[in-house]
């Protein structure tokens, strides 16, 4: 019951749309490096965990200045990724889905992926902070972590190999474009909502 507790923990966090599933899922569309991007969100969001499971997310608590940095550095990246999606929505040349517009090579999306990741404070607070205080009230805390990892893998595969779905919908250029304004307005919105943020 501990597992699945903390699966459905995991997964309820993980499911909401925020900056690291909107560029799985525009890579699953893409059909670009998805191995790749799902295992960097997967690895990354163990690591997050088993930092929260550990304790950390109470240590971060207690410097507030470590706080409003991370907020301030993932608004910056948030922004400037905001930018780069409104430039590809205005660029339709830029929006086909059958892979004719150049593609990023691995490293350059494993750079992206991970800064989309290790950059966004949202992460940090519902991994390590908010997964973490749950896990310590735990019985078997690893166990309960065991199961939001497992949460993890499962969405990011889904949503990775699961975009391909959607290929149909979003096999005109016209599509993209509202899929990248979308995704634009997303990462701006995040962005807005941590500089406002307490």
């Amino acid at each position: 019951m501990t597992f699945l507790a903390g699966l459905g923990l995991g997964l309820s966090l993980i499911v909401a749309i925020g900056a690291q599933n909107v560029f799985v899922l525009r890579q699953g569309l893409r059909r670009e490096h998805v191995g790749l991007v799902v295992a960097i969100c997967a690895a990354s969001d163990a690591a997050l965990i088993a930092a929260g499971v550990a304790g950390v997310g109470a240590a971060v608590e207690a410097v507030p200045w470590l706080v409003t940095a991370a907020r301030w550095a993932g608004a910056a990246f948030l922004l400037g990724y905001a930018v780069i999606a409104a430039r590809r929505a205005w660029r339709p040349e830029a929006l086909r889905a059958d892979g004719a517009a150049a593609s990023s090579g691995w490293g350059a999306t494993a750079v992206a992926c991970l800064a989309i990741t290790w950059l966004n404070p949202h992460v940090y607070l519902d991994t390590v902070v908010l997964l973490g205080t749950v896990a310590s009230a735990q019985a078997a805390p690893w166990l309960f972590g065991a199961g939001a990892v497992a949460g993890s893998v499962i969405w990011f595969a889904s949503l990775g190999y699961g975009a391909r779905l959607l290929a149909p919908v979003l096999g005109r250029p016209g599509a993209w474009r509202v899929l990248d304004g979308a995704i634009a307005a997303v990462m701006a919105a995040l962005a807005a909502s941590l500089l406002l943020g307490p």
